[in-house]
């Protein structure tokens, strides 16, 4: 992790910048030439949803489709200035995809490990961007340990490991607060795995808190399918650190992470914020992928479980109306088309 920094005010915001690069100020380090692609600057929109209201935060509106880019850009913009030339990433798809187009820009080189199982449109996406990419058998954790033991040999640019990922993921939270008329929202609701948003936005709102800009910290509500949530069993029953859990298969793919390496930052940073883990069915997350589409909003599985988790908060008085409360969607539809479309299938036909 990087040592925790003072924060930067609205004035040290770069507002001829349209990217996330338009608050470089609060960056560890300077970056003389990053790579960018327009990054960040996505979409607020406060809409309807199941009665009530809430805001929907359009990450997908990034280069490549995913709030990855975020920290792809600020990662491989660092690492591509401390001179390296070739890297190593593991993903279940998004991550995978960023940093390969990332190190495309940059003129770096780049190997991506995934699951066999990855959907096949972001497996194209990467190889597209001209990564190698290498298919593991077995489970997302088998993929991870690959890439460990790979890294031996090449370097290893994990999206769960540098911490100048996070750098870049911070970058959320200043921008909803700049969204948001230079105010922190109440709630954000996040679609997590290894829990990159969770730490992002945990950096990003105590820089701003300490910066003087924000006098409390929004709560942050970790979302994971029930299928696969071992940061709420781990949150459940209070432990400091990854507490086992048995998991099963989840369509929510992005946030199927059986042991996130930060589990122990990523539990203290909700409890820090008032917030919760919150896990949501199955069925949950196919229902709210439907409702989101006929609103509009078209996104993948994993996206769509922040949303589901919003209902059962509302019922349960944990949030409140009137409460400014921002819902992450992570990545667009797009990147599950096929998925999506066996899904659509199991609807039912008055749905």
């Amino acid at each position: 992790m990087i040592t925790p920094l003072p924060g930067v005010g609205r004035g040290d915001i770069r507002s001829g910048t349209r990217s996330l690069w338009r608050y470089a100020a609060s960056f560890p380090v300077p970056v003389a030439n990053p790579v960018s692609m327009g990054e960040g600057c996505t979409p607020l929109v406060e809409r309807p949803w199941r009665g009530g209201r809430a805001h929907f935060k359009l990450e997908w509106f990034a280069p490549t489709g995913s709030f990855k880019d975020r920290g792809a850009s600020v990662m491989v913009s660092t690492l591509r200035q401390q001179g390296v030339s070739r890297l190593l990433e593991d993903s279940s798809g998004n991550s995978g995809a960023a940093v390969a187009a990332y190190a495309a820009a940059g003129g770096i080189k780049a190997k991506i490990l995934v699951p066999a199982a990855t959907q096949p449109g972001k497996i194209v996406q990467m190889r597209a961007y001209g990564a190698e990419v290498e298919l593991i058998p077995g489970a997302r954790q088998d993929t991870a340990d690959e890439a460990e033991r790979q890294a031996e040999r090449i370097f290893y640019a994990s999206h769960n490991w540098q911490p100048f990922f996070l750098q870049g993921t911070k970058t959320l939270a200043y921008e909803l607060w700049e969204d948001l008329g230079f105010r922190a929202p109440d709630n954000v609701l996040i679609p997590t795995g290894a829990g990159s948003n969770i730490l992002g936005c945990d950096i990003g709102f105590n820089e701003l808190r300490r910066s003087g800009e924000i006098e409390q910290l929004p709560r942050l509500f970790a979302v994971q399918p029930a299928n696969c949530a071992p940061l709420c069993a781990s949150f459940a029953s209070g432990a400091e650190d990854y507490t086992p859990v048995e998991t099963r298969p989840t369509i929510a793919e992005g946030t199927a992470i059986v042991k996130p390496v930060r589990t122990r930052d990523v539990l203290a940073a909700i409890r820090r914020s008032g917030g919760a883990a919150v896990q949501v069915s199955e069925e949950e997350i196919v229902e709210a992928v439907y409702d989101l589409a006929r609103s509009g909003l078209y996104v993948e599985p994993t996206s769509a479980s922040a949303a589901a988790a919003l209902d059962g908060l509302i019922r349960g008085s944990v949030i409140r109306p009137g409460e400014t409360t921002v819902v992450v969607l992570t990545g667009s539809g797009l990147k599950a088309t096929e998925l999506i479309r066996r899904l659509i299938g199991v609807l039912p036909a008055n749905a």
